[in-house]
């Protein structure tokens, strides 16, 4: 079995088996013509439980044909424009290429001693992006896993920062459409049930700073410690972005973190057109990116950031074996020194690879397209009777749900928007996403495809249209 080992004596085996893979996706990729297949988890899930793991195929033909029906024929191809569902890109290629790159070499961007260029290239980043929001020259960071680590990471910071021995009287302070990670970390933290308090938003879904200032005023009042204030730059519902120069007002005024969660919107920190949109997030003290959501990187991709590198010393453990405090006085650069992981993956490469290729404006040009595709669908949502469409889009995302002319009942409604949305699923043509509005059902856009076309979500949303039609008009005939 050594002669599966990637090394010196086998690299030309390598060479052939990772271009027989390539040359199969590429196959796919050319030869999809709808996002998803429609296949059922009952369908699927017997042709993988029927594979027996301890009878190997020996063979990488054999395995590649195997793939191709239990995974590459019914994968979800975010690449297709008709994919509009959830906060997943289509990948450049050069980053693609850096995946391929980082998983033979197989570097562990934890210590020096297994990482050496990689650590630079990281750390070189870090300042990049640092640069790019403007939070001076003492800040820092680190790459995550995705946004929720990184969340995690920056209100853990926070709280090791709040003046109290009590983490009972610890507040964060969030709107109430930000991401359930802010309360999963709260738990992850060892905060209350109550600590995190949930902010009221406006017509716009932006968290309303008079309500902010007025629970911040009430923690104060009633004893207790605002630890942190989450705005959200990209909302991912709606795509909404906070007024963070009021919110850093707000924070500078109560002494509190000021944490921004901009794992959507930080595209915008290469936008061509439309970077001032986040302006104010120069003033957090910590802020999370998601490079694998609109920096069109493969999962994944992800960092948080600080204003002050000093604070990274809460996430500090040396071990012996590993990152012995000794190294630090050798000014030895140890990522795992600001890091919640241990093992990591040298997932900068990817980033790195397509600043180098496209440049900086190059990925904010793609993410502009976007940004404006959306305008052009909430034009056609707002013009069209058939549906009622929620907030003028501030990033790419749209939410909106199908309003029969005939029925009033909102509960019908809601079946209907479902049904729609699960028959869309199940017919493959499209993929579109459903959240909740006020307690109702809606549908949801994410445009993250430079690819899709005006045209696409026309036809999307007549094939919306038709769907729910077909379930009301079966509901009316079963209740005749």
């Amino acid at each position: 079995m050594r002669s599966h080992l990637l090394n010196d004596t086998t690299a030309e085996q390598y060479r052939r088996s990772v271009t027989e893979g390539i040359e199969r996706v590429a196959a796919k990729l050319a030869a999809t013509d709808r996002p998803f297949t429609g296949v059922t988890v009952d369908a699927l899930a017997p042709a993988i439980d029927a594979i027996d793991l301890d009878k190997p195929l020996l063979d990488t033909a054999a395995v590649l044909d195997e793939l191709e029906d239990v995974y590459l024929r019914d994968a979800i191809y975010f690449h297709h424009p008709r994919y509009l569902a959830h906060l997943n890109c289509p990948v450049v290629i050069p980053a693609v290429l850096g995946e391929a790159i980082l998983s033979a070499v197989n570097s562990s961007l934890d210590t020096w001693d297994q990482s050496a260029g990689g650590t630079l290239i990281e750390r070189k980043l870090i300042d990049w992006t640092t640069a790019r929001i403007g939070l001076g020259e003492n800040a820092d960071g680190v790459f995550t896993s995705g946004g929720t680590q990184s969340n995690l990471q920056a209100l853990l910071l926070a709280r090791e920062e709040a003046k109290t021995d009590s983490l009972a009287k610890l507040r964060i302070f969030a709107s109430e459409v930000s991401h359930f990670s802010v309360k999963k970390s709260a738990k992850l933290l060892g905060l209350g049930q109550d600590a995190v308090v949930s902010i009221p938003v406006d017509h716009d879904k932006r968290m309303q700073t008079v309500a902010l200032a007025r629970e911040l005023e009430r923690c104060r009042r009633d004893g207790l410690v605002p630890m942190a204030v989450v705005a959200t730059a990209g909302t991912t519902d709606f795509g909404s972005i906070d007024p963070l120069p009021e919110i850093a007002e707000l924070c500078e005024q109560f002494d509190t973190w000021m944490h921004v969660d901009a794992a959507y919107g930080c595209g915008l920190l290469a936008s061509v057109k439309y970077r001032g949109r986040i302006d104010g997030i120069e003033r957090a003290d910590s802020v999370t990116v998601d490079y694998h959501k609109s920096f069109f990187q493969p999962v994944s991709s992800s960092a948080v950031l600080v204003r002050d590198a000093s604070t990274l010393r809460h996430a500090t453990y040396h071990a012996e074996y590993l990152n012995p405090k000794r190294m630090v006085q050798e000014r030895i650069p140890n990522q795992v020194d600001k890091s919640l992981q241990t093992t990591r993956r040298f997932d900068a490469l990817k980033l790195w690879m397509t600043l180098r290729v496209m440049g900086a404006d190059g990925i904010g040009q793609l993410f502009d397209e976007v940004c404006d595709l959306a305008v052009e669908g909430w034009k056609l949502l707002a013009a069209d009777p058939r549906f009622d469409v929620v907030v003028e889009p501030t990033l790419s995302t749209l939410v909106f749900r199908y309003i029969p002319a005939a029925v009033t009942d909102p509960a019908e409604i809601d079946r209907a928007n479902l049904y729609a949305r699960k028959a869309l699923f199940a017919s493959g043509d499209a993929v579109v996403a459903g959240t909740k509005v006020q307690g109702r059902h809606y549908l949801k856009f994410t445009l993250l495809n430079p690819e899709t076309t005006a045209d696409d979500i026309a036809a999307v949303l007549d094939l919306i249209a038709g769907h729910a039609e077909q379930y009301l008009g079966e509901s009316l005939d079963r209740a005749s």
